[in-house]
């Protein structure tokens, strides 16, 4: 079990009546990889996440986190694994810092002891008094990177975390999970490789196939795009 990768998902595949919104995907996230899924609108990334997190059942395939399936395993399966899916959602009419204390509560006493280090870490220190509902969309993915962060999770599942960011939000952003190179991340965004100055350590597609070669039992190993250590852009 601990030697599994972050995540493995094998012939995934989700169909909803005639559309086919993955296809057959095959990927793994090495320890150490920032895995960059990219594609349009539409394209399936989302769903992809879902099935991840065990909030859609796949048409077809299976997905394991660290060795072990959500659908099989249930909230077993995501020990360790932090993130958000679409946007990050917080109690608007709560400052910042008592959204924070509310999810520290669901888990151990450590969490609460870093609040005010995820709050620097994000840069919203001098901001975490007030309601999380002035906050801009900005303020709002980063306060979402702390939460994510509060727990020292093992893996990473970020929908898009730079839509809506201008430049610099994008750059701030990007810092973020470059703070967390430590922890495996996988990350979605609606952007291509050609439009980053630097990579991920690895993209993919959800609709793509590839032949780069085999790897184990005739499953696909996709083209990095650079062995790199850390994130440079997310989109």
């Amino acid at each position: 079990m601990s030697d599994a990768p972050p995540v493995a998902t094998r012939g995934l595949v989700k169909r909803y009546g005639e559309i086919v919104a993955v296809d057959h995907v095959d990927l793994t996230v090495e320890p150490g990889d920032v895995f960059g899924y990219l594609g349009p609108n539409g394209a399936g990334k989302t769903t992809s996440l879902r099935m991840m997190l065990g909030l859609v059942r796949p048409t077809e395939g299976r997905v394991e986190l660290f060795g072990r399936d959500p659908l099989v395993e249930g909230a077993r399966a995501l020990d360790g694994v932090a993130g958000f899916v679409e946007a990050p959602r917080f109690y608007p009419y709560l400052s910042g810092r008592k959204n924070l204390r509310l999810l520290a509560d669901y888990d151990d006493g450590d969490s609460r002891s870093r609040i005010e280090e995820m709050l620097e870490l994000v840069e919203l220190g001098d901001r975490a008094g007030d309601r999380v509902g002035g906050y801009s969309h900005g303020m709002r993915q980063r306060l979402g990177i702390a939460a994510s962060l509060l727990r020292q999770p093992r893996l990473l599942l970020l929908d898009e975390p730079a839509t809506g960011l201008d430049p610099a939000g994008m750059r701030d952003m990007r810092d973020l999970v470059r703070c967390a190179s430590h922890t495996p991340a996988f990350t979605t965004s609606r952007r291509s490789t050609a439009s980053c100055d630097s990579r991920p350590t690895r993209t993919r597609s959800p609709r793509s196939r590839s032949h780069s070669g085999r790897h184990g039992s005739g499953s696909r190993r996709w083209f990095p795009t650079g062995r790199v250590s850390r994130i440079s852009s997310l989109g």
